[in-house]
């Protein structure tokens, strides 16, 4: 009798697993959410009618973005709100409420409007063909400057070489995973992270669907120019150990400019100063140590970035912490 208790329960609690968790970073997009969610809702129903789950991770607002989701939950039980206890960052957003999720896929979408929700049922259909990834790409932004777009290029075109890895230039955080990926996911505690960047070095193969961005429903960007470098940096650094290796080929060029210049000055001379360059090896030697000591600045600098990212890790506090009296809708253990 046992037994087929628990037969029993356990196929309960697998039928009311959801086919769909959409998780949705916020940071003080009070004013924009209510459109957006509208439109999400719509297009939730549409791939998976109402076997879903809508997560929201307030990534510490300080306007009324969690009293209207919270609002919403008190209507629809599928609605929830992870709200951390302070602002930690979109990664650690993103990372957050994919750690939550309960449904067979999860969805990762932008609040602000940006990304076309609309494509939902696109990239779940994908999904139930047999794509683990699918990947939003963007392939133009209205409102993208010339200087964030070349900075983009020339971050995608280092980041392939250095890491090995491949990240294809337009990959936003407009994706769906399926529950494998999100439990080998979950299984990574880098702090400075790129959540993207992760998904991508599992390794499973990726679907891409094109998309142009709308213009934001409200407000300003998140990402700064210099947040965006911060993200470039943390993403070149946790990724890849080339930059490790940066002072070790530009010491393999110094080294042999610095026997042929010791050789010309030699033999320059030994002949009398033919050339006429009346330089004195004082001199030679004093560009030849400024030098070195740039080189020696610029080693340190890289070996810096990676003791400040190993300082991080060996600190072992959590990714980040969640507010449990103002969340709603989470599962309580």
């Amino acid at each position: 009798m046992a037994l087929i208790c628990y037969t029993w329960l356990k196929a309960m609690t697998k039928s009311q697993q959801p086919i769909l968790s959409v998780v949705v970073p916020v940071y003080n997009e009070a004013a924009g959410l209510p459109a957006f969610h509208e439109a999400l809702l719509e297009a939730i129903h549409q791939a998976v009618e109402d076997s879903y789950e809508l997560i929201y991770c307030d990534d510490g607002s300080t306007d009324d973005s969690s009293n209207v989701i919270q609002k919403w939950h008190r209507d629809n039980s599928r609605i929830k709100l992870l709200r951390l206890t302070r602002n930690f960052g979109k990664e650690i957003a993103i990372t957050a409420g994919i750690h939550e999720a309960k449904g067979r896929a999860v969805m990762t979408t932008d609040a602000d409007g940006q990304h076309p929700v609309d494509l939902i049922p696109e990239f779940v259909q994908c999904w139930k063909d047999g794509a683990k990834v699918v990947i939003g790409l963007r392939t133009s932004n209205q409102k993208e400057g010339l200087i964030k777009r070349f900075g983009s290029k020339i971050f995608y075109k280092f980041f392939n070489r250095a890491a090995g890895m491949k990240l294809v230039p337009g990959a936003t955080d407009f994706r769906l995973i399926d529950k494998s990926v999100q439990k080998e996911f979950m299984a990574m505690t880098e702090r400075n992270r790129i959540s993207r960047g992760l998904i991508d070095w599992l390794g499973y193969d990726r679907e891409y669907i094109k998309f142009s961005a709308n213009p934001r429903a409200s407000g300003e960007a998140g990402y700064s120019f210099k947040k965006l470098v911060k993200l470039a940096v943390d993403s070149i650094v946790s990724l890849s150990i080339s930059p490790l290796y940066l002072a070790a080929y530009v010491g393999a060029f110094v080294l042999p400019v610095s026997i042929l210049l010791g050789l010309f000055m030699l033999v320059n001379a030994a002949a009398g100063d033919p050339l006429n360059l009346h330089a004195t090896g004082g001199a030679y030697v004093m560009v030849l140590l400024l030098f070195l000591v740039g080189i020696l600045l610029v080693s340190q600098g890289i070996i810096g970035l990676y003791l400040s990212h190993i300082h991080s890790e060996t600190q072992n506090r959590p990714l980040y912490v969640i507010d449990t009296h103002k969340s709603v809708g989470l599962d309580e253990e």
